[in-house]
């Protein structure tokens, strides 16, 4: 492998630029006057280090590749990026050609060497200088800038990345709290860009879950973190979620173990869950159990041998040399061991970045046969329409993009720190399809047994519905459900359904039942005492049968009925002999008559006579009561009363030549 004089540059026919937070400048102290940033006076990050050798090696690995632009070299053009406000400079030299910017009101006459650029790590950075690379679409591909804004082409169109959005991350974390029935969480995440990009998708995810967010907190440099440790104590929550990057996290965690926070449950994002650092910091076992989202450890082959090479004592030969050695001052003591020592996140996306542009450079330049296409003015512009359309293997795994720049490939592992102070590998989520596993038995958690809970109330029983209490629908009360309902935890747990009118139910049930009929046995009592009462209605109806039947010719028979009150005393006598198609028997007999039909006849028959005599009543002419019960009006003496009791009087002739009037026979009136 050839090495370039210095660490950040490589001349090349072709340059990748790079941007990495090889140091991390935190500070927001306001400045009265203009004022350039050392970086290098600023904290190392050590993993960034790690991730800015990886693209080193990645160029170098290219370079020397017989059948990946073969006869092409690349070169590279990286910057420590370690703030996203003040490192300006940098990208405007990148944007540059011949050392100026041209707006593109016309063709430029050159073109920059910079065909792409790798990075940068965090989304603010990546949302600070996005919008200068996307007016001329030069393809960015990050490594790390995960939030889900980027995924709007119609804002960056030039902008592709390979790992996963912030969605993707959220999504496995949700499957670790439904997975170990977690309901009751913090949530803490970095106050920028990212940190609140994650807790909306959070939000969002959990809105229709059992799951709920009891707190939530953004995190910066002054964050007070003993407050956010009470509170989450005054609310008993036993799960915490810190989606935030290794820096931000290294300072909460610390926080704890000063603090005396135990018991707990931690979630780590995939920014920190392989920090080497915290696991192996004295005390951090008594914080309770960590449990991460990390990126799988893939190891890259010659990586290893190329750190060692590297890493050899060299000397400045030039003050230009001297200036780049003086930006990395802080790294210069560094031993191969420590570098490969530290944590290893997001190293297999930077490796895939650079393999993805150069693949993408190598169809522009219709590379074939070992040899290159070297009349082909290649714009960024080519190259990006090459990368939207990257398929190849890299690691053993197919790497491609979707529509919105985003891969379209890859999983995430779960770890669980063990007592030994390593990242320990005990499930994984594949996106592509879905497919998900996490091992129980692993993980050792800190109640020793049993896996701990969060919840803000217990669940209720069976047959009892949710009564929430307050904001959080994880806050109930619970309460039996009533006779003829039931409850559906699946469907509702918080309400309690009726049942149907053809259904029963008994208090605290989870299902309806049909109506069933029960007949009352003849044993019963009850049941003996009204067949006996029925009885006795049947003897009493034939006796009443018989004794019509005796007088049958009778005038008070015959104006009874006659023969229709046989026909009644029948139905009465069925509807009392129907009283025992009620016990027993009503299964076989429920197709016969009842009591009811036969007691419709008798009803029926009766109304007949009743309107006959009642419309009799009304063609006779209505007598005044005081002209009946005056004897002295009537002047009948005596005399005249004894005549008319022994003979009749006879009825009066008519005068005048009129006809008799003519009399109704008093049989035919009754009758």
């Amino acid at each position: 492998m050839r090495h370039a004089a210095s660490e950040f540059q490589l001349e090349g026919e072709y340059l990748l630029g790079g941007l990495f937070d090889i140091h991390h400048d935190s500070s927001a102290v306001a400045q009265n006057r203009p004022k350039g940033i050392d970086c290098s006076s600023r904290p190392l990050i050590l993993s960034s280090y790690r991730r800015f050798q990886l693209m080193r090696f990645s160029v170098e690995e290219i370079n020397n590749s017989t059948s990946l632009l073969p006869n092409v070299s690349l070169g590279y053009d990286i910057f420590d990026h370690c703030s996203d406000a003040h490192n300006f400079p940098g990208i405007l030299k990148l944007l540059s050609v011949d050392g100026m910017i041209q707006p593109w009101s016309k063709e430029p006459k050159s073109v920059s060497k910079v065909i792409a650029l790798v990075g940068p790590y965090t989304s603010p950075q990546a949302l600070a200088i996005a919008p200068l690379f996307m007016m001329d679409l030069i393809p960015m591909v990050s490594y790390g800038a995960a939030s889900s804004i980027f995924s709007r082409k119609q804002k960056f169109p030039s902008f592709l990345r390979t790992v996963h959005s912030n969605k993707d991350v959220i999504e496995v974390i949700v499957h670790i709290m439904q997975h170990f029935n977690w309901r009751w969480v913090a949530f803490l995440y970095i106050d920028d860009d990212y940190g609140n990009d994650g807790r909306e998708l959070f939000m969002k995810r959990i809105n229709n879950t059992d799951i709920c967010m009891a707190y939530t907190k953004g995190l910066n440099q002054y964050t007070d973190h003993s407050q956010i440790f009470r509170q989450i104590e005054r609310q008993k929550i036993g799960i915490i979620i810190v989606f935030a990057p290794e820096w931000t996290a290294e300072a909460l965690i610390e926080s704890a173990m000063q603090l005396n926070v135990t018991n707990k449950v931690w979630i780590a994002g995939d920014a920190w869950s392989l920090n080497k650092k915290l696991r192996r910091k004295k005390g951090i076992k008594h914080i309770g159990t960590v449990i991460g989202v990390s990126e799988p450890k893939l190891t890259i082959p010659g990586f290893k041998d190329f750190i060692y090479s590297s890493k050899k004592p060299t000397h400045s030969k030039n003050a230009r040399q001297n200036v780049f050695c003086s930006q990395v001052s802080n790294c210069s003591g560094l031993t191969p061991e420590e570098v490969l020592a530290v944590d290893p996140s997001f190293n297999v996306p930077v490796y895939s970045a650079v393999y993805a542009i150069a693949h993408a450079l190598h169809n522009t330049l219709q590379c074939e046969s070992g040899r290159c296409n070297g009349n082909i003015t290649v714009y960024p512009h080519m190259v990006l329409a090459e990368l939207k359309k990257s398929n190849f293997t890299l690691l053993n795994q197919s790497v491609a993009f979707d529509e919105n720049g985003d891969p379209n490939y890859g999983s995430y592992s779960i770890v669980f720190w063990n007592q030994n102070g390593d990242a320990e590998e005990i499930g994984f989520y594949h996106f592509r399809p879905t497919i998900h596993f996490i091992n129980n038995s692993q993980i050792q958690w800190y109640t020793e047994e049993n896996v701990p809970t969060s919840l803000c109330s217990q669940e209720c029983d069976v047959g009892f519905a949710r009564n929430q209490i307050g904001i959080h629908k994880c806050c109930f009360n619970c309460h039996i459900c009533e006779k003829g309902t039931y409850i559906n935890k699946t469907e509702d747990p918080y309400r309690c359904i009726s049942c149907q009118e053809t259904e029963w139910s008994e208090p605290g049930s989870t299902s309806c039942a049909l109506r069933l009929v029960e007949y009352v046995p003849f044993t019963d009592s009850a049941a003996m005492m009204i067949m006996v009462a029925a009885g006795v209605l049947v003897g009493l109806t034939l006796a009443m049968s018989a004794l019509f039947a005796i007088n049958f010719n009778t005038p008070v028979v015959r104006s009874a009925g006659g023969p229709m009150c046989f026909l009644i005393f029948s139905c009465l006598s069925l509807c009392s002999l129907s009283v025992f198609f009620y016990f027993v028997l009503g299964r076989k007999l429920s197709g016969l008559p009842r009591g009811s039909q036969w007691f419709t006849l008798v009803l029926a028959r009766q109304h007949k006579p009743a309107a006959r005599i009642h419309l009799a009543g009304r063609t006779v002419e209505p007598v005044p009561a005081a002209q009946l019960l005056n004897r002295s009006t009537l002047r009948i003496t005596p005399e005249r009363e004894h005549a008319c009791n022994r003979e009749p009087i006879p009825p009066p002739r008519s005068s005048g030549g009129l006809a008799r009037r003519n009399e109704t026979p008093p049989e035919a009136l009754l009758r």
